[in-house]
Order: C-alpha cells, then structure tokens, then sequence
C-alpha cells in the first residue's frame, strides 16, 4: 500500500489516510491515500469513501488554516505518476510564512500549483509540520 510513507502519517481514517508529502514546498501539503487496494479512481469512491473524504478535506482546511495561516487550497485526484485513488491537497499563501526557521514562499500564487523539485524538505521539517497538523487534527 502506502507503507514506505508510514513515518509522514498525520491522521488514520477508516477509509483513509492522511500524509504530509515528502515535498514541502507548499507548506502544510498534504496526500489524502484511499486505504482499499482496488480503488483508482475518484469515480470509483465508494459513498462511505466519499462521504469520509469530505469529513477529511473539511478537517484539513480547517487545521491548515490555524497552523500555517494557509489563504487558499488546490486539491488535485491527478494518478499520473501513481495509479491510485489519493488527493493532493495543497494549502497555498498570499505571502511568505515562515515555520520551522524556513521562509516558504508561494511564488505561483493565482496560478496553478508546481512543484518545486528544488525545494529540501528535511526529516525534521516533514516531522515538525506533521507533527503541527496531527495536533490540529486532534
């Protein structure tokens, strides 16, 4: 399944499960990883799914919203690179937020999302915001 990601696990649902990527360019972002093996694709939710994955983006608004401020979301069910049920969920920002001594800025805001392949997201950093939004997150 997802297992090599375990250690970026936020929060279990029963449905799925919420990761923070290993990228962190945009701070906060996040993996939501649809835990039924044969799921692919977003048509393919079942309603209990669909009905959790709701319950999960609401959550992980809100705990973006008071951890890192985050001004806007991008969610994106994309499968090109893993074909999988999963969501991108990606807080973007109006303006530089500074967390864990790094200064994140969002240099596409208004624009569609990239990622920054550039972008280091040590172990610590991926900890500190995981360990930010499982907090939130309750």
């Amino acid at each position: 399944m997802y297992d090599k990601f375990s250690r970026n696990l936020v929060k279990d649902y029963t449905y799925w499960a919420v990761y923070v990527h290993e990228n962190q360019g945009y701070l906060g972002r996040c993996i939501i990883w649809c835990k039924r093996e044969n799921a692919l694709d977003l048509t393919d939710a079942t309603p209990a799914e669909q009905q959790e994955l709701f319950i999960i983006l609401k959550d992980l608004y809100r705990a973006a919203k008071e951890s890192f401020q985050a001004d806007w979301f991008n969610y994106a069910f994309l499968g090109n690179g893993v074909k999988h049920l999963h969501c991108h969920f990606i807080p973007r920002y109006r303006s530089p937020r500074i967390f864990g001594g790094i200064t994140f800025e969002d240099k596409l805001w208004g624009h569609n999302y990239k990622t920054d392949h550039n972008f280091i997201t040590s172990p610590q950093l991926r900890e500190q915001v995981r360990d930010t939004l499982k907090q939130a997150l309750g």
